[in-house]
């Protein structure tokens, strides 16, 4: 069940705070300095930067007789027997990094009590993370994830590639399933890591953005091994009603067709509920530090802009 309460803080950055458009999304490039674009801008779009450095890398440059300390294994033999002389081949020497975008889509996602969904937060996020990304001159992917589907979007180059992320969170049928289903999860989040392992290439920086709900040592072995070839970094969204419960009294909440009155007490069982959050969180943090990852807290009622430029200034990326 979607639980929503009126009240809200900071400044609103979307226009709703149970959806996502796409122009919203692409307003956030204004924010972070960048000129407004409008979606024909971007279509067809597929530029990215290369380096004119010759070296091992993805792309053919040319073919050039053999110099001392050319690596033995870019030798092109059939130039070679063609032209009685050791020939190497070159290539140009990929610069970019893909980022790809693990996006948490599951039920607990369509959450929050100030602010917005933390599913609407963490698009936002991945909206703003993919136009920095362009700025450098990543390529830009995602992987989109739910009860009910996973979807790859392999790393593009260009606005084109931010486009095609943005469309993808937009249209998501995540946002059209009725909202009183009850939460059946058809897998649990260590397989869908599983998957992410497979999808992301050696060398990637991947940043799962989720509120790490089925954390747990399996999910742990999982990130391990993703570590040991990419950059990972997470993502902690979290409404601050898990974090924190209000004073004690009744609680109206709604989700837009039906009410429901919670009463907060300081019970043993309100104590536990904290002190489960906290045990999570801490094991999240411990979990990145050890390993040397980033880990970002993201509330449902904080700007994105001002977190990630302060993440920025901070030394995190």
């Amino acid at each position: 069940m979607r639980l929503w309460a009126s009240r809200r803080k900071g400044e609103a950055v979307s226009s709703s705070p149970v959806r996502i458009e796409l122009s919203d999304l692409l307003t956030l490039r204004q924010r972070i300095g960048g000129a407004p674009l409008l979606p024909q801008q971007l279509a067809g779009q597929d530029g990215g930067l290369r380096s004119r450095f010759r070296g091992r890398g993805m792309e053919f440059a040319e073919v050039r007789p053999y110099q001392a300390g050319d690596d033995v294994r870019a030798i092109d033999w059939r130039v070679t027997a063609r032209r009685q002389k050791v020939h190497t081949k070159l290539f140009h020497e990929e610069r970019e990094q893909p980022v790809l975008l693990a996006i948490d889509y599951r039920r607990p996602m369509f959450f929050a009590t100030r602010g917005c969904f933390k599913a609407v937060q963490v698009s936002r996020l991945a909206a703003l993370l993919a136009w920095q990304a362009l700025g450098r001159g990543d390529r830009v992917g995602a992987f989109l994830f739910s009860e009910e589907q996973h979807r790859e979007l392999r790393p593009r180059s260009g606005k084109g590639g931010v486009l095609q992320l943005l469309r993808a969170l937009v249209d998501d049928p995540v946002w059209e399933r009725p909202p009183h289903r009850p939460f059946v999860p058809q897998q649990r989040l260590a397989e869908t890591l599983q998957r992410l392992h497979r999808v992301a290439r050696p060398g990637s920086r991947v940043l799962i953005l989720s509120d790490f709900i089925g954390w747990d040592d399996e999910v742990e072995k999982g990130l391990t091994l993703l570590g040991r070839h990419c950059d990972l970094g997470l993502w902690h969204c979290f409404d601050p009603f898990e974090a924190s419960l209000p004073p004690t009294g009744d609680y109206r909440l709604s989700d837009g067709e039906r009410d429901l009155s919670l009463q907060v007490a300081n019970s043993e069982a309100a104590q536990d509920y904290l002190q489960n959050f906290a045990e999570h969180t801490v094991r999240l943090q411990r979990f990145a530090r050890g390993r040397g990852r980033r880990y970002c807290a993201l509330q449902t009622d904080d700007d994105p802009v001002a977190l990630l430029y302060g993440q920025m200034q901070g030394g995190a990326r």
